[in-house]
């Protein structure tokens, strides 16, 4: 069982070695992460220049300029001379919950490595200003859930993506398989002035929960529960295509064939 670990914090972070730490009795894990923090990379790829990988110490690389999908993409498609057999994603430091997903580094990373046919992992640990900071905890519960996926896998199109209270893992109250909910619009961007008195913008904190009711990863970290939401890449709205179809079928000079019209 050989285990590729990566996440959108850089190679250095407290969660990936944490991650590395909590999975090592279940076979070789390599890290191949970012060189920096790349968080709200989401599935960026680089194609206009070529990367340099450099291993910082045994079995732990870092991608300088590199985002998590190119970190995972280059771990699966031929820097090594094996296969691995798995890609967990994290542990990232702060949630991914709700729309985050659309923008995470840790769940792109897990994303790619679907893409690329391994069963995949993303795992967050909800930190606040002033929490605990227990990624100890939230690596406990990954290892937890890989070795369920072990005995029990689920269908190999689904990406698990895993938020945990930050919270000692005896305070977790259990695990809650949810959707995702919605977050409010993000803060205004925040105006700002560089050194040489340049107007500068950064942007601004992401929204509240707007749909975080029961059900909703939302509602089961506030209660103190692990949030488990299980994704898929097809983002086809099949519901819709009868009505689209219907819809196109009306637009002129095209007909439902999508023969141009006399």
């Amino acid at each position: 069982m050989k285990i590729l670990v990566s996440n959108d914090d850089g190679y250095r972070a407290d969660g990936i070695r944490a991650l590395a730490e909590a999975l090592k009795d279940l076979g070789p894990v390599t890290i191949v992460a970012p060189d920096r923090n790349r968080s709200g990379a989401s599935n960026s790829l680089t194609l206009d220049m070529p990367l340099r990988v450099q291993e910082t110490e045994p079995g732990v690389f870092c991608v300088l300029g590199g985002t998590p999908t190119d970190c995972v993409h280059l771990a699966i498609s031929g820097l090594f001379n094996y296969q691995h057999d798995m890609v967990v994603s994290g542990v990232n430091d702060g949630a991914n919950l709700g729309d985050d997903v659309l923008y995470s580094g840790t769940v792109a990373a897990a994303m790619e490595g679907r893409f690329l046919g391994l069963p995949t992992l993303a795992v967050s640990l909800c930190t606040t200003e002033g929490s605990g900071r227990h990624f100890a905890s939230a690596a406990r519960v990954a290892r937890l859930l890989i070795g369920q996926l072990l005995e029990h896998p689920l269908e190999r199109a689904t990406i698990l993506n895993v938020n945990i209270p930050d919270l000692p893992f005896e305070a977790l109250r259990g695990l809650r398989t949810t959707r995702l909910g919605k977050r409010h619009p993000a803060e205004p961007v925040i105006e700002a002035r560089d050194q040489r008195n340049r107007v500068v913008y950064w942007i601004g904190p992401a929204g509240a929960g707007a749909d975080a009711g029961e059900g909703t990863d939302f509602d089961a970290v506030a209660e103190g529960f692990v949030s488990v939401t299980p994704l898929l890449i097809d983002l086809t709205r099949y519901s819709a295509l009868e009505a689209v179809a219907s819809w196109l079928a009306k637009c002129a000079p095209f007909t439902a064939t999508g023969k141009v019209t006399q």
